[in-house]
Protein backbone atom coordinates (compact mmCIF):
# COMPACT_ATOMS: atom_id res chain seq x y z
CA UNK A 1 0.00 0.00 0.00
CA UNK A 2 1.57 3.43 -1.23
CA UNK A 3 2.28 5.35 2.04
CA UNK A 4 1.47 9.27 1.91
CA UNK A 5 4.53 11.04 3.11
CA UNK A 6 4.06 14.57 4.54
CA UNK A 7 5.76 17.20 3.45
CA UNK A 8 6.78 18.18 6.93
CA UNK A 9 8.70 14.05 7.42
CA UNK A 10 9.92 15.09 3.83
CA UNK A 11 11.62 18.57 4.98
CA UNK A 12 12.89 16.37 8.02
CA UNK A 13 14.59 13.41 6.06
CA UNK A 14 16.22 16.34 3.59
CA UNK A 15 17.17 18.57 5.96
CA UNK A 16 18.59 15.84 8.46
CA UNK A 17 20.45 14.01 6.12
CA UNK A 18 22.10 17.03 3.86
CA UNK A 19 23.22 18.22 7.27
CA UNK A 20 24.67 14.44 7.38
CA UNK A 21 26.57 14.80 3.89
CA UNK A 22 28.16 18.24 4.85
CA UNK A 23 29.69 17.04 8.52
CA UNK A 24 30.70 14.19 6.65
CA UNK A 25 32.45 15.90 3.50
CA UNK A 26 34.41 17.77 5.79
CA UNK A 27 35.07 14.37 7.66
CA UNK A 28 36.49 12.05 5.36
CA UNK A 29 37.95 14.79 2.77
CA UNK A 30 41.00 14.65 5.46
CA UNK A 31 41.13 10.79 4.02
CA UNK A 32 40.98 11.27 0.74
CA UNK A 33 43.97 14.24 0.10
CA UNK A 34 46.18 12.98 3.03
CA UNK A 35 47.82 11.11 -0.40
CA UNK A 36 48.58 14.98 -1.61
CA UNK A 37 49.39 16.46 2.42
CA UNK A 38 51.22 13.92 4.21
CA UNK A 39 54.52 15.33 2.74
CA UNK A 40 53.53 18.80 3.73
CA UNK A 41 53.09 18.38 7.03
CA UNK A 42 55.64 15.25 8.01
CA UNK A 43 58.63 15.73 5.71
CA UNK A 44 59.88 12.23 4.96
CA UNK A 45 61.20 10.44 1.83
CA UNK A 46 59.12 7.34 2.55
CA UNK A 47 55.68 7.51 1.24
CA UNK A 48 54.14 4.63 3.59
CA UNK A 49 55.73 6.86 6.60
CA UNK A 50 54.22 9.73 5.65
CA UNK A 51 50.82 7.91 5.25
CA UNK A 52 51.18 6.27 8.44
CA UNK A 53 51.52 9.69 10.43
CA UNK A 54 48.53 11.37 8.71
CA UNK A 55 46.30 7.79 9.58
CA UNK A 56 47.62 8.07 13.27
CA UNK A 57 46.32 11.71 13.38
CA UNK A 58 43.10 10.39 11.79
CA UNK A 59 42.64 7.85 14.58
CA UNK A 60 43.72 9.71 17.36
CA UNK A 61 40.42 12.00 15.81
CA UNK A 62 38.51 9.23 16.52
CA UNK A 63 39.54 9.13 20.28
CA UNK A 64 37.29 12.39 20.57
CA UNK A 65 33.65 11.02 19.26
CA UNK A 66 33.28 9.32 22.18
CA UNK A 67 33.01 12.27 24.19
CA UNK A 68 31.43 13.82 21.09
CA UNK A 69 28.21 10.75 21.58
CA UNK A 70 27.82 11.73 25.01
CA UNK A 71 28.20 15.29 24.86
CA UNK A 72 25.85 15.87 22.02
CA UNK A 73 23.58 12.97 23.11
CA UNK A 74 23.08 14.93 26.17
CA UNK A 75 22.44 17.74 24.40
CA UNK A 76 19.76 16.42 21.97
CA UNK A 77 17.89 14.55 24.95
CA UNK A 78 18.33 17.24 27.34
CA UNK A 79 17.95 20.17 25.15
CA UNK A 80 16.81 18.98 21.74
CA UNK A 81 17.95 16.67 18.19
CA UNK A 82 17.62 20.00 16.55
CA UNK A 83 19.74 22.48 18.41
CA UNK A 84 22.68 19.77 18.96
CA UNK A 85 22.79 19.05 15.20
CA UNK A 86 23.39 23.06 14.50
CA UNK A 87 26.07 22.61 17.18
CA UNK A 88 27.85 19.69 16.11
CA UNK A 89 27.92 21.33 12.28
CA UNK A 90 29.52 24.34 13.61
CA UNK A 91 32.56 22.95 14.98
CA UNK A 92 33.05 20.56 12.27
CA UNK A 93 33.36 24.00 9.73
CA UNK A 94 35.81 25.00 11.98
CA UNK A 95 38.46 22.48 12.19
CA UNK A 96 38.02 22.37 8.38
CA UNK A 97 38.50 26.13 8.03
CA UNK A 98 41.60 25.42 10.50
CA UNK A 99 43.13 22.70 8.50
CA UNK A 100 42.72 24.92 5.40
CA UNK A 101 44.38 28.05 6.82
CA UNK A 102 47.57 25.88 8.70
CA UNK A 103 51.01 26.58 7.07
CA UNK A 104 53.23 23.93 6.03
CA UNK A 105 55.90 22.09 8.13
CA UNK A 106 58.31 23.96 6.21
CA UNK A 107 57.24 27.43 7.35
CA UNK A 108 56.08 26.94 11.31
CA UNK A 109 57.88 23.37 12.07
CA UNK A 110 56.25 21.27 14.45
CA UNK A 111 53.30 23.20 14.98
CA UNK A 112 52.30 22.63 11.88
CA UNK A 113 51.23 18.88 12.69
CA UNK A 114 50.02 20.27 16.45
CA UNK A 115 47.54 22.08 14.31
CA UNK A 116 46.39 19.14 12.40
CA UNK A 117 45.94 17.11 15.12
CA UNK A 118 43.76 20.41 16.81
CA UNK A 119 41.75 20.48 13.79
CA UNK A 120 40.85 16.62 13.73
CA UNK A 121 39.82 16.45 17.58
CA UNK A 122 37.49 19.02 16.67
CA UNK A 123 35.96 17.17 13.42
CA UNK A 124 36.55 14.07 15.84
CA UNK A 125 34.53 15.54 18.54
CA UNK A 126 31.84 16.75 15.98
CA UNK A 127 31.15 14.17 13.95
CA UNK A 128 31.13 11.47 17.32
CA UNK A 129 28.04 13.29 18.30
CA UNK A 130 26.76 13.74 14.61
CA UNK A 131 25.53 10.31 14.34
CA UNK A 132 23.84 9.60 17.46
CA UNK A 133 21.82 12.59 16.99
CA UNK A 134 21.01 12.64 13.51
CA UNK A 135 20.36 8.77 13.35
CA UNK A 136 17.69 9.51 16.52
CA UNK A 137 16.46 12.66 14.29
CA UNK A 138 15.86 10.40 11.13
CA UNK A 139 14.43 7.66 13.28
CA UNK A 140 11.89 9.55 15.21
CA UNK A 141 10.78 11.21 12.38
CA UNK A 142 10.03 8.10 9.77
CA UNK A 143 7.26 6.69 9.59
CA UNK A 144 6.55 2.78 11.52
CA UNK A 145 6.53 1.26 7.96
CA UNK A 146 9.13 2.89 6.42
CA UNK A 147 11.07 3.36 9.15
CA UNK A 148 14.58 0.98 7.45
CA UNK A 149 13.74 3.10 4.45
CA UNK A 150 14.00 6.39 5.84
CA UNK A 151 17.06 5.74 8.20
CA UNK A 152 19.29 4.35 5.60
CA UNK A 153 19.39 7.57 4.02
CA UNK A 154 22.07 8.56 6.77
CA UNK A 155 24.47 6.50 5.09
CA UNK A 156 23.26 7.93 1.89
CA UNK A 157 24.40 11.08 2.62
CA UNK A 158 27.53 9.41 5.04
CA UNK A 159 28.65 8.09 1.75
CA UNK A 160 27.43 11.18 -0.07
CA UNK A 161 30.23 13.03 1.65
CA UNK A 162 33.12 10.60 0.76
CA UNK A 163 31.76 11.31 -2.88
CA UNK A 164 31.69 15.01 -2.46
CA UNK A 165 35.39 14.65 -1.12
CA UNK A 166 36.88 11.98 -3.71
CA UNK A 167 34.43 13.79 -7.15
CA UNK A 168 36.08 17.35 -6.20
CA UNK A 169 39.56 15.07 -5.81
CA UNK A 170 38.96 14.41 -9.39
CA UNK A 171 37.81 17.46 -11.05
CA UNK A 172 41.32 18.81 -9.08
CA UNK A 173 43.14 15.64 -10.48
CA UNK A 174 42.28 15.81 -14.30
CA UNK A 175 40.82 19.30 -15.07
CA UNK A 176 42.30 22.06 -12.96
CA UNK A 177 45.35 21.17 -11.31
CA UNK A 178 48.40 19.51 -12.09
CA UNK A 179 50.09 16.79 -9.51
CA UNK A 180 52.81 19.36 -8.43
CA UNK A 181 50.05 22.29 -7.49
CA UNK A 182 48.16 19.65 -5.59
CA UNK A 183 50.68 18.42 -3.28
CA UNK A 184 51.67 22.13 -2.99
CA UNK A 185 49.18 23.85 -2.17
CA UNK A 186 45.74 22.35 -3.63
CA UNK A 187 45.10 20.13 -1.28
CA UNK A 188 44.00 23.06 0.87
CA UNK A 189 40.80 23.68 -1.23
CA UNK A 190 38.69 21.03 -0.36
CA UNK A 191 38.69 21.67 2.98
CA UNK A 192 37.85 25.51 2.52
CA UNK A 193 34.98 24.35 0.44
CA UNK A 194 33.81 22.18 3.26
CA UNK A 195 33.99 25.19 5.47
CA UNK A 196 31.47 27.35 3.11
CA UNK A 197 29.60 23.83 2.84
CA UNK A 198 28.56 24.43 6.96
CA UNK A 199 26.74 27.39 6.23
CA UNK A 200 24.01 25.47 4.11
CA UNK A 201 23.57 22.96 6.51
CA UNK A 202 23.28 25.52 9.46
CA UNK A 203 20.49 27.08 6.96
CA UNK A 204 18.81 23.50 6.52
CA UNK A 205 18.65 22.16 10.09
CA UNK A 206 18.00 26.20 11.95
CA UNK A 207 14.34 25.83 9.79
CA UNK A 208 13.93 21.78 10.63
CA UNK A 209 10.88 20.59 13.43
CA UNK A 210 11.57 18.74 16.74
CA UNK A 211 10.41 15.36 16.43
CA UNK A 212 7.65 14.59 18.26
CA UNK A 213 9.00 11.83 20.42
CA UNK A 214 11.39 14.02 21.89
CA UNK A 215 8.60 16.75 22.78
CA UNK A 216 6.67 14.29 23.86
CA UNK A 217 8.95 13.06 26.60
CA UNK A 218 10.71 16.91 27.42
CA UNK A 219 8.37 17.55 30.15
CA UNK A 220 9.19 14.32 32.21
CA UNK A 221 10.84 14.61 35.09
CA UNK A 222 13.38 11.84 34.62
CA UNK A 223 17.44 12.54 34.22
CA UNK A 224 16.85 12.86 30.68
CA UNK A 225 20.58 12.37 28.46
CA UNK A 226 22.16 10.99 31.64
CA UNK A 227 25.04 8.21 31.78
CA UNK A 228 22.96 6.84 35.10
CA UNK A 229 19.91 6.23 33.35
CA UNK A 230 21.53 5.39 29.90
CA UNK A 231 23.23 2.68 32.30
CA UNK A 232 19.71 1.20 33.05
CA UNK A 233 19.95 -0.37 29.23
CA UNK A 234 22.85 -2.50 29.95
CA UNK A 235 21.82 -5.13 27.33
CA UNK A 236 21.01 -2.57 24.27
CA UNK A 237 24.31 -1.14 25.11
CA UNK A 238 26.67 -4.22 24.71
CA UNK A 239 24.24 -4.58 21.62
CA UNK A 240 25.33 -1.75 20.13
CA UNK A 241 29.17 -2.50 21.17
CA UNK A 242 28.71 -5.90 19.48
CA UNK A 243 26.68 -5.16 16.35
CA UNK A 244 28.79 -2.00 15.49
CA UNK A 245 32.27 -3.96 15.91
CA UNK A 246 32.50 -5.79 12.65
CA UNK A 247 30.56 -3.60 10.82
CA UNK A 248 32.14 -0.59 11.22
CA UNK A 249 35.67 -2.56 10.49
CA UNK A 250 34.70 -3.80 7.32
CA UNK A 251 33.21 -0.14 6.28
CA UNK A 252 36.17 1.61 7.26
CA UNK A 253 38.28 -1.06 5.91
CA UNK A 254 36.41 -0.79 2.08
CA UNK A 255 35.88 2.93 1.99
CA UNK A 256 38.18 5.47 3.76
CA UNK A 257 41.10 2.86 3.82
CA UNK A 258 41.06 1.55 0.53
CA UNK A 259 41.95 4.48 -1.87
CA UNK A 260 45.55 4.15 0.11
CA UNK A 261 45.39 0.48 -0.48
CA UNK A 262 44.69 0.97 -3.56
CA UNK A 263 47.63 3.08 -4.70
CA UNK A 264 50.30 1.45 -1.82
CA UNK A 265 49.05 -2.48 -2.39
CA UNK A 266 47.89 -2.66 -5.56
CA UNK A 267 50.12 -0.36 -7.26
CA UNK A 268 47.64 1.71 -8.99
CA UNK A 269 48.05 5.54 -9.66
CA UNK A 270 46.54 8.16 -7.55
CA UNK A 271 43.99 9.08 -10.16
CA UNK A 272 42.88 5.52 -11.36
CA UNK A 273 42.08 4.36 -7.37
CA UNK A 274 40.06 8.04 -6.71
CA UNK A 275 37.94 6.60 -9.51
CA UNK A 276 37.76 3.55 -8.11
CA UNK A 277 36.58 4.67 -4.85
CA UNK A 278 34.42 7.18 -6.18
CA UNK A 279 32.25 4.85 -8.88
CA UNK A 280 32.49 2.35 -5.91
CA UNK A 281 31.08 4.33 -3.49
CA UNK A 282 28.11 6.19 -5.52
CA UNK A 283 26.79 2.73 -6.06
CA UNK A 284 26.88 1.51 -2.49
CA UNK A 285 25.27 4.77 -1.67
CA UNK A 286 22.22 3.65 -3.67
CA UNK A 287 22.46 0.25 -2.38
CA UNK A 288 21.32 1.57 0.77
CA UNK A 289 17.98 2.87 0.38
CA UNK A 290 17.07 -0.42 -1.36
CA UNK A 291 18.58 -2.84 1.75
CA UNK A 292 16.66 -0.23 4.20
CA UNK A 293 13.14 -1.39 2.19
CA UNK A 294 14.65 -4.55 2.33
CA UNK A 295 14.29 -4.43 6.24
CA UNK A 296 10.61 -2.81 6.52
CA UNK A 297 9.55 -6.07 4.24
CA UNK A 298 11.56 -8.68 6.16
CA UNK A 299 13.05 -7.43 9.32
CA UNK A 300 16.27 -6.00 10.34
CA UNK A 301 17.91 -9.10 11.78
CA UNK A 302 18.29 -11.00 8.26
CA UNK A 303 20.19 -8.26 6.62
CA UNK A 304 22.76 -8.30 9.67
CA UNK A 305 23.40 -12.14 9.55
CA UNK A 306 23.43 -12.13 6.06
CA UNK A 307 26.38 -9.89 6.08
CA UNK A 308 27.78 -11.49 9.60
CA UNK A 309 28.01 -14.52 7.52
CA UNK A 310 29.05 -13.17 3.83
CA UNK A 311 31.90 -11.21 5.83
CA UNK A 312 33.33 -13.82 7.75
CA UNK A 313 33.80 -16.19 4.82
CA UNK A 314 34.66 -13.78 2.27
CA UNK A 315 37.12 -11.02 3.80
CA UNK A 316 40.34 -12.75 2.98
CA UNK A 317 39.21 -13.96 0.14
CA UNK A 318 38.15 -10.93 -1.48
CA UNK A 319 41.33 -8.64 -0.14
CA UNK A 320 43.36 -11.41 -1.02
CA UNK A 321 42.30 -11.39 -4.45
CA UNK A 322 42.61 -7.54 -4.77
CA UNK A 323 46.10 -7.10 -3.50
CA UNK A 324 47.18 -9.57 -6.66
CA UNK A 325 45.07 -7.97 -9.12
CA UNK A 326 46.22 -6.22 -11.58
CA UNK A 327 43.69 -4.30 -13.75
CA UNK A 328 41.39 -1.26 -12.32
CA UNK A 329 38.14 -2.84 -13.58
CA UNK A 330 39.03 -5.92 -11.89
CA UNK A 331 39.75 -3.90 -8.84
CA UNK A 332 36.60 -2.27 -9.16
CA UNK A 333 34.34 -5.52 -9.35
CA UNK A 334 35.78 -6.73 -5.90
CA UNK A 335 35.54 -3.53 -4.45
CA UNK A 336 31.67 -3.80 -5.44
CA UNK A 337 31.13 -7.21 -3.97
CA UNK A 338 32.72 -6.28 -0.69
CA UNK A 339 30.38 -3.26 -0.77
CA UNK A 340 27.38 -4.77 -1.18
CA UNK A 341 28.58 -7.45 1.67
CA UNK A 342 28.66 -4.13 4.23
CA UNK A 343 25.33 -2.90 2.84
CA UNK A 344 23.28 -5.53 4.73
CA UNK A 345 25.23 -3.52 8.44
CA UNK A 346 25.16 0.23 7.04
CA UNK A 347 21.46 0.44 5.71
CA UNK A 348 20.15 -0.40 8.56
CA UNK A 349 22.50 -0.30 11.54
CA UNK A 350 21.48 3.03 12.58
CA UNK A 351 18.08 2.34 12.62
CA UNK A 352 18.61 -0.78 14.63
CA UNK A 353 20.49 1.12 17.40
CA UNK A 354 17.46 3.72 17.58
CA UNK A 355 14.76 1.29 18.25
CA UNK A 356 16.96 -0.31 21.26
CA UNK A 357 16.16 2.68 23.51
CA UNK A 358 13.69 5.32 24.84
CA UNK A 359 13.35 8.44 23.98
CA UNK A 360 14.79 10.19 27.11
CA UNK A 361 18.51 8.23 26.40
CA UNK A 362 17.83 7.63 22.81
CA UNK A 363 20.56 9.87 21.04
CA UNK A 364 23.19 9.06 23.99
CA UNK A 365 22.27 5.14 23.63
CA UNK A 366 22.79 5.15 20.11
CA UNK A 367 25.77 7.91 19.96
CA UNK A 368 27.83 6.80 22.89
CA UNK A 369 28.66 3.34 22.55
CA UNK A 370 28.85 3.56 19.13
CA UNK A 371 31.54 5.84 19.16
CA UNK A 372 33.46 3.95 21.34
CA UNK A 373 33.43 0.91 19.61
CA UNK A 374 34.14 3.19 16.22
CA UNK A 375 37.19 5.40 17.92
CA UNK A 376 38.82 1.61 18.99
CA UNK A 377 38.00 -0.24 15.24
CA UNK A 378 37.25 2.10 12.82
CA UNK A 379 39.49 5.15 14.12
CA UNK A 380 42.34 2.47 13.76
CA UNK A 381 41.82 0.41 11.05
CA UNK A 382 43.69 2.54 8.48
CA UNK A 383 46.75 2.75 11.30
CA UNK A 384 46.42 -1.14 11.92
CA UNK A 385 46.16 -1.73 8.17
CA UNK A 386 49.60 0.01 7.46
CA UNK A 387 51.85 -0.75 10.28
CA UNK A 388 50.66 -4.52 9.59
CA UNK A 389 52.08 -3.43 5.89
CA UNK A 390 54.94 -2.25 6.92
CA UNK A 391 55.70 -5.41 9.47
CA UNK A 392 55.41 -7.26 6.18
CA UNK A 393 52.45 -9.14 7.42
CA UNK A 394 49.72 -7.15 5.39
CA UNK A 395 47.84 -10.38 5.66
CA UNK A 396 46.91 -10.54 9.43
CA UNK A 397 45.14 -7.55 8.65
CA UNK A 398 42.40 -9.46 6.84
CA UNK A 399 42.30 -12.02 9.44
CA UNK A 400 41.70 -9.42 11.60
CA UNK A 401 38.58 -7.98 10.29
CA UNK A 402 37.41 -11.44 9.60
CA UNK A 403 37.51 -12.07 13.32
CA UNK A 404 35.78 -8.66 14.11
CA UNK A 405 33.12 -9.62 12.11
CA UNK A 406 32.73 -12.96 13.02
CA UNK A 407 31.87 -11.89 17.39
CA UNK A 408 29.51 -9.33 15.81
CA UNK A 409 27.93 -12.46 13.60
CA UNK A 410 27.10 -13.82 17.02
CA UNK A 411 25.04 -10.74 18.53
CA UNK A 412 23.28 -10.28 15.57
CA UNK A 413 22.18 -14.25 16.27
CA UNK A 414 20.98 -13.80 19.11
CA UNK A 415 19.19 -10.63 19.25
CA UNK A 416 16.02 -10.16 18.68
CA UNK A 417 14.93 -8.32 15.20
CA UNK A 418 14.29 -4.65 16.63
CA UNK A 419 11.27 -4.09 13.82
CA UNK A 420 8.99 -6.18 15.64
CA UNK A 421 10.56 -4.55 19.29
CA UNK A 422 11.11 -1.23 18.76
CA UNK A 423 11.21 1.53 21.33
CA UNK A 424 9.84 3.77 19.60
CA UNK A 425 7.05 2.32 19.31
CA UNK A 426 6.72 3.24 22.87
CA UNK A 427 7.18 7.13 23.15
Amino acid sequence: MTEKISSRRLKAIFGGSIGNLVEWYDWYAYSAFSIYFSAAFFPDGNPTAQLLNTAGIFALGFLMRPLGGWLFGRIADRVGRKQSMLQSVILMSLGSLLIACTPAYDTIGILAPVLLLTARLLQGLSVGGEYGVSATYLSEMASRNRRGFYSSFQYVTLIGGQLIALGLQLLLQKVLLTPEQLSSWGWRIPFAFGALLSVIALYLRRNLDETHAFERQQKQEEKKGTIGELMKHPRALLTVVGLTLGGTLAFYTYTTYMQKFLVNTVQLSKEQSTLISFLSLFIFACLQPLFGLLSDKIGRKPLLIGFGVLGTLCTVPLLTALSHTTGQWNAFALLLAALVIVSGYTSINAVVKAELFPAEVRALGVGLPYALTVALFGGSAEYIALWMKKAGHETLYYWYITACIFVSLMVYLFMSDTRQRSKIEDD
